[in-house]
């Protein structure tokens, strides 16, 4: 199908900001971005498109249904594609109530708008419109051999109150598709990296402390595994989708690269010695010695790592990023861009938010 007009929800968050971008660098389609501007929405992560008359940003909440109401109506969308969530793990554990809040509450709000401005209509374009669910591989739990991966079909078992929440809001889009008739699509996508990632997460926490000089906390041993996908490229395979899949489907995206946390770590590290020696706190020999393994946090599985045959078999996606030339753009990226993620480490980004 050829998109229009594209909402995108969460289109500040890290990889929503990915997926604007390359929709309107790529594509000729309009794209409405509407975001709460939660802690880690970041108008910033924008600024190369925000001039563009294709591009259109609303601040607002998916849990307000009036709101929802009124910019489905007044902006026309031939499709959504929701990423709006909450989205890490620890914060999760600390405190789940947010997950369940916007990730379950907030995804069957926006069914319901959805489904009431869908429903009006007309036969052709209700044929052809499209609610796209992006989530998370974490809903399967994990996988305690060295060969399973997770399919389309793997069972649900999730580990943390996030992975659950994002379950329930994945249970919720299939039942709408097939009690109502939404016409809708899920993805399912493995751990994201790359430019704009909020500092809270591992790659980029990794950087930065390493750049200051401040210890690198690996949880328990860092043996745990993980498949990592380059941001750009999933915001590529979240285009595909949307334009080509088959609705009522279920597509897994993964990198092909599944690393132990401590390898992560252990390259960010490498790299640095490499592109940023002379920033290397002068107390320590190299990088890694500022490595340090803290206690093991709840329920952390042990190993993730997703088969994405169905999506290169239908759509023809692949990841063209390896994990080595992933993380070096990353880490490049980071030395290159620190205006931006020091103004999100002091808060000012927060500062230029609309209606703040």
């Amino acid at each position: 199908m050829k998109i229009k007009k594209l909402l995108v929800t969460g289109g500040a968050g890290f990889i929503g900001s990915a997926v604007v971008r390359q929709l309107i660098n790529c594509t000729e389609c309009v794209v409405v971005n509407l975001d709460k501007l939660t802690y880690a929405g970041n108008l910033e992560s924008l600024a190369e498109v925000s001039d563009n008359p294709r591009y259109v940003f609303e601040q607002a909440d998916i849990i307000d249904r009036p709101a929802l109401d009124r910019i489905l109506s007044l902006h026309q969308p031939n499709a959504v594609m929701h990423l709006a969530a909450e989205s890490h793990v620890d914060r999760s554990i600390d405190g789940p109530g947010d997950f369940i809040h916007t990730n379950m509450v907030g995804t069957f709000t926006l069914l319901e708008a959805v489904r009431a401005y869908w429903s009006k209509l007309n036969d052709s374009d209700k044929a052809d419109f499209r609610f796209h669910h992006i989530s998370t591989d974490e809903v399967y739990g994990d996988l305690h051999g060295t060969e399973d991966l997770f399919t389309e079909t793997t069972p649900y078992a999730p580990s943390s109150p996030y992975s659950a929440s994002k379950a329930a809001s994945d249970h919720l889009v299939r039942a709408w598709q097939r009690t109502y008739g939404l016409p809708t699509l899920i993805t399912n996508c493995s751990n994201n990296y790359g430019p704009y990632h909020f500092p809270e997460k591992l790659i980029p926490h990794i950087i930065l402390n390493a750049l200051h000089g401040k210890p690198l906390p690996v949880y328990g041993d860092g043996q745990q595994i993980r498949d990592w996908l380059y941001v750009e490229d999933h915001a590529r395979a979240l285009v595909e989708v949307v334009t080509k899949g088959q609705v009522g489907e279920t597509y897994n995206i993964g990198g092909h690269n599944e690393q132990r946390n401590l390898t992560v770590v252990h390259t960010i590290c490498d790299l640095l010695e490499e592109l940023a020696p002379e920033r290397k706190s002068p107390d320590i020999s190299f990088y890694r010695d500022l490595i340090t393994f803290v206690k093991d946090r709840p329920g952390h599985d042990a190993r993730y790592a997703i088969d994405a045959s169905k999506i290169e078999r239908e759509l023809g996606w692949k990841p063209q990023e390896t994990f080595e030339s992933g993380m070096r753009k990353t880490v490049r990226w980071y030395l290159d861009n620190e205006s931006w993620w020091q103004r999100v480490l002091s808060g000012a980004y927060k500062l230029e938010r609309i209606g703040q």
